[in-house]
């Protein structure tokens, strides 16, 4: 994807901030961008579950684990400096799940590209830089992932409500990580609330319900279309006045008389 359709599926605003190596916050209804330098350094969305939930719910991170790093290091902006200082947990580990956390939040506060913007200079998260990566590179897996949903199932309703599960036909093949998503499918879960239940990034649900739609092995309930109540038959062919009706009969009584 070109330098020129990027700038279309993406905040503008965005981009802008990133040739201006601004510093702070980008707020957008769906979450908000952390920026250092015009880089990219952290993303949340109550989309997506958030990197604390993926490091505990994985079992990387003991939940107290977290909770005192947060305390100790979450003033001075450096929550996971701290981590790996003190051993919790490595380095490369920690990456992976702060890129997997980043990414997965910046789909959603960049979808859809149009809605209300605004930036908050020198604001900086308490997770601190881990990784720091490219607005452009943000901006084209957004529109990646859009397109890759798109192409497996593209009814997006199902991203937002809840699913339900639908028998396997006989001989039909159920992945281990989908045979997970479905025992969670119960008609009242959406997929971002199967996420946060199995403790992994939201996109990669959002991918595996879009791929059980398009098996056939999940369906959204949609409410009934409205139906137009029935019509009586008096309001469509209305009777005649009845005065009227009897001057027909005496006027053709008349022209019949010789």
């Amino acid at each position: 994807m070109s330098a020129a359709q990027t700038r279309l599926a993406t905040s503008p605003m965005l981009l802008r901030l990133a040739e201006e190596h601004a510093t702070g916050a980008l707020l957008r209804d769906q979450g908000v961008l952390y920026l250092s330098q015009g880089h990219v350094v952290h993303a949340e969305s109550p989309a997506a579950p958030g990197i604390d939930v993926l490091l505990t719910t994985g079992g990387m991170l003991p939940p107290q684990g977290w909770q005192d790093a947060l305390s100790q290091a979450g003033p001075r902006h450096a929550v996971g400096q701290h981590l790996i200082d003190s051993g919790r947990v490595a380095a490369g580990e920690l990456e992976l799940c702060h890129l997997g956390a980043l990414f997965d939040a910046a789909f959603f506060v960049l979808e859809p590209p149009g809605g209300a913007t605004r930036f908050r200079y020198g604001v900086a998260h308490w997770l601190g830089q881990i990784h720091p990566v490219p607005a452009m590179t943000v901006a084209r897996e957004t529109r990646r992932r859009r397109e890759l949903l798109d192409s497996v199932w593209p009814d997006s309703v199902i991203d937002t409500a809840p699913v339900v599960p639908r028998a396997p036909a006989p001989g039909q093949m159920i992945g281990d990580r989908q045979r997970e998503v479905l025992r969670l499918a119960d008609g009242s879960r959406t997929p971002t609330e199967i996420a946060w239940a199995l403790g992994r990034p939201a996109f990669h649900t959002l991918l595996e319900v879009r791929r059980l739609a398009a098996a056939g092995l999940v369906h959204t309930p949609r409410p009934p279309e409205p139906v137009d109540p029935p019509v009586a038959l008096w309001c469509v062919q209305p009777s005649e006045d009845p005065d009227i009706a009897l001057l027909r009969r005496v006027r053709d009584a008349l022209e019949a008389s010789p």
